[in-house]
């Protein structure tokens, strides 16, 4: 089977951009689709929206640019999505470098230390952080409104609709 080409002669191959997610209570997921709706409207981009239990290296070797999603637990990454980074890190190390990736982070409050963790595992991959992190603050601090379903307001999925369209964009242009 052929790769899937783009451009007006047909002969440049498709660039994919992964969307890696995980969400419990559906904030981070919300923004995952709002990136992958966004990107969606570059037509010479392939978007691929995978659920961080479901995606693995294989994933990883066959993008150019990555979208990580997640929740900040406990002033860190969720559990689920660090499971991803631990299944995948070494399949993929040295095979990955100077892809480019951006981060965006659901939070209770502040989201750095999700930020920080992924990060710290993109640079040991050498990726290239090509946007910058974009944290959407729930203001969830009781156990009640940490564990309830999220709202994602409009205006900060506009925001990640935003993200995903400069980065299939970034892909589309060969900026990465």
């Amino acid at each position: 089977m052929a790769e899937p080409t783009a451009g007006r002669l047909g002969s440049t191959p498709m660039k994919t951009l992964l969307i890696v997610w995980h969400s419990r209570t559906g904030g981070a997921r919300r923004m995952a689709q709002a990136a992958a709706e966004g990107a969606a409207e570059e037509a010479q981009v392939r978007t691929r929206l995978v659920g961080a239990e479901a995606a693995g290296p294989d994933d990883l070797l066959a993008a150019e640019a990555f979208l990580f999603v997640a929740p900040e637990n406990l002033a860190g990454l969720s559990g689920a999505m660090k499971e991803f980074f631990d299944r995948c890190y070494y399949p993929a190390l040295g095979r990955i470098e100077g892809r480019a990736y951006a981060t965006a982070i659901a939070a209770g409050s502040d989201g750095t230390g999700a930020e920080r963790q992924l990060d710290r595992i993109a640079t040991g991959w050498r990726l290239r952080r090509v946007a910058e992190s974009l944290i959407v603050n729930t203001s969830a601090q009781t156990p009640e409104t940490i564990l309830a379903p999220k709202h994602i307001a409009e205006p900060e999925l506009a925001r990640c609709r935003e993200l995903g369209a400069a980065l299939a964009a970034g892909l589309a242009l060969g900026a990465f």
